[in-house]
């Protein structure tokens, strides 16, 4: 009886022992040399999928690549109609601010159009296909006005604002010549703001750029005849072209890691996630560098 407590304990101990060397060699692989990307000397994707509401992921990703000194260059990956303004305008100056420290080039997807053009704008080098939809320079703002439906359901809306304009846009009240004066001026205000970064990074004069500006979209070679792209390519051949630029022969590619969530958190996330769309959805209008066309 003694000698088998003892067995069970020393199998006890050797699981345990087992258990500490596994930690300590998955400890001792993420913090070795090689970096996070773990494959040495590699060329870092980062992929800008769908609609622009949120930066913060893709600028962690950006941030990964760029602390990784095994991550050579990195190429950002955008295949998105475009979103919301200021997190293109984040993502954008997130690629600039890569570009100080590594090369970096856009390979564009099928679409790469309005917030998602804004974005390639912030690298030096940009690939797109030759069915590439791109450019679509310009802003959108669009409103709908239910206040007929209200008044023929006999329904009332009562509004309590602290100011005249509190509520312009609101589709419960009619839209009136004063509303569509202050939201003209933000959304040229805005546009102006998109043709002067894309005047500075595409080296072009702001002229020029302004007669591309008027929100139509481009494939990818008009955009290449008009300066707004540099190559036609494909994702390798960005690749490629950064491999060639940095010395490394056919190096591996790293896409940064997806964080796993266990099913409850999921369910939650699921349901904050669409809990904020139909609040955004029922919230005022929202300023948008997107293009709402055919893709």
């Amino acid at each position: 009886m003694k000698k088998r407590g003892i067995i069970t304990l020393v199998a006890i101990f050797g699981a345990l022992f087992f258990g500490l060397m596994v930690f300590i060699g998955v400890l001792i692989t993420a913090f070795s040399p090689e970096g996070l990307s773990g494959t040495g000397e590699s060329i870092g994707v980062v992929e800008v999928e769908g609609t622009i509401m949120d930066a913060k992921e893709t600028i962690d990703d950006i941030r990964r690549f760029q602390k990784d000194d095994n991550i050579k260059a990195v190429v950002v990956r955008v295949n998105s109609p475009g979103g919301a303004v200021a997190p293109s305008q984040e993502i954008y100056e997130a690629v600039k601010d890569l570009k100080e420290v590594k090369p970096v080039a856009i390979s564009m997807g099928a679409t790469a159009a309005s917030g998602g053009y804004y974005i390639a704008c912030g690298a030096d080098t940009i690939f797109a296909n030759n069915g590439t939809l791109t450019g679509s320079i310009g802003v959108i703002t669009q409103f709908f006005n239910v206040e007929g439906i209200i008044n023929r359901v006999d329904l009332e809306v009562n509004t309590i604002k602290s100011g005249e304009f509190k509520d312009s846009g609101s589709p419960f009240r009619e839209f009136l010549p004063q509303d569509e004066a202050i939201f003209a001026e933000m959304v040229n205000d805005i546009h102006d703001q998109f043709v002067e970064d894309v005047a500075a990074c595409r080296e072009l004069d702001e002229a020029t750029v302004r007669r591309l500006a008027d929100g139509r979209v481009y494939t990818g070679r008009q955009a290449k005849a008009n300066k707004l792209v540099d190559e036609i390519g494909t994702l390798q051949d960005t690749i490629d072209f950064l491999a060639a630029e940095v010395g490394l022969d056919d190096p591996p590619v790293v896409y940064p890691p997806e964080e796993s969530m266990g099913f409850v958190q999921e369910l939650l996330s699921a349901s904050v996630r669409s809990t904020a769309e139909a609040a955004r959805a029922e919230a005022a209008p929202r300023v948008q560098l997107l293009y709402t066309g055919p893709r």
